[in-house]
């Protein structure tokens, strides 16, 4: 298991997993490559001038080696740096892992952000690469995604992903999977669990209004008032896992008490 599957929080989800486009990796280990190219200059020196078996060919020889060895060094550390990124959409946010023994993880919630930012050179479309900036509804970038591999799908999952959120939460949809299970329900056997207390049949009064019978109109009325009760309750507990703020709920809770 990857470091960054540790960070998932229950209910939580990956959708798209990426890092960086192989030549961001060729880009940071360009010393590696210098240092290849110098090494094998120095064994075609030898070759090419006929070095003869001496002092001087030995140094030479030793030089050649020597910096192979620090360019294959330095290229694996690169390369392990590369591998290790973790750059994840879930079904709530962005996560962005990095670091080899130490690791440094950073994550932005779907719900703020506002838009991203996609930058591609010509090369960049050639060789599907780019650099995406997240953006806050303040505009601000909080987070920077240099050379990411294959930008554009990552963009429109991205985008995908929060439009499913705020859909959740607008229209009291039931999250899927599930944000949090009901710590009661999950310790008790199926026997043992609450049952949901029985909600009372409200009388249909005979007189009506505009040609709807008022009962009709009671039911509606009931009917929103429990939808409503069941998404402040979602709220409540994305609050408390804190995936979102209190005054993001504060602010939802009104939008919805607003409708009844």
């Amino acid at each position: 298991m990857r470091y960054a599957d540790t960070l998932l929080t229950e209910g939580e989800e990956i959708v798209r997993r990426s890092r960086q486009h192989w030549l961001a990796l060729l880009s940071k280990a360009r010393a590696a490559l210098l240092l290849f190219l110098i090494g094998i200059a120095l064994l075609v020196v030898i070759v090419w001038f006929n070095v003869q078996p001496g002092l001087l060919r030995d140094i030479i020889s030793v030089t050649a080696l020597a910096v192979l060895a620090l360019g294959v060094i330095i290229f694996v550390y690169r390369f392990w740096q590369w591998w290790a990124q973790d750059y994840i959409i879930t079904n709530r946010r962005l996560l962005k892992v990095t670091g080899i023994l130490n690791k440094r993880s950073g994550d932005s919630s779907l719900e703020k952000i506002n838009d991203a930012i996609l930058s591609q050179s010509i090369w960049g479309r050639m060789l599907n690469f780019g650099n995406l900036e997240i953006l806050t509804a303040a505009d601000q970038a909080v987070d920077r995604y240099y050379m990411l591999k294959d930008p554009k799908e990552f963009k429109k999952v991205m985008l995908t992903q929060k439009h499913n959120l705020e859909t959740e939460f607008m229209y009291g949809r039931p999250p899927s999977p599930p944000l949090r299970a009901t710590v009661e329900s999950a310790a008790l056997p199926p026997a043992q669990a609450p049952a949901a207390p029985p909600v009372a049949a409200a009388p249909m009064p005979v007189a009506s209004d505009a040609g709807v019978p008022l009962g009709v109109r009671a039911a509606d009325a009931d009917e929103e008032s429990v939808r409503v009760t069941e998404t402040l309750a979602r709220l409540a507990d994305l609050r408390d896992e804190g995936a979102i703020t209190a005054e993001e709920y504060e602010q939802k809770k009104d939008e919805l008490l607003g409708r009844l």
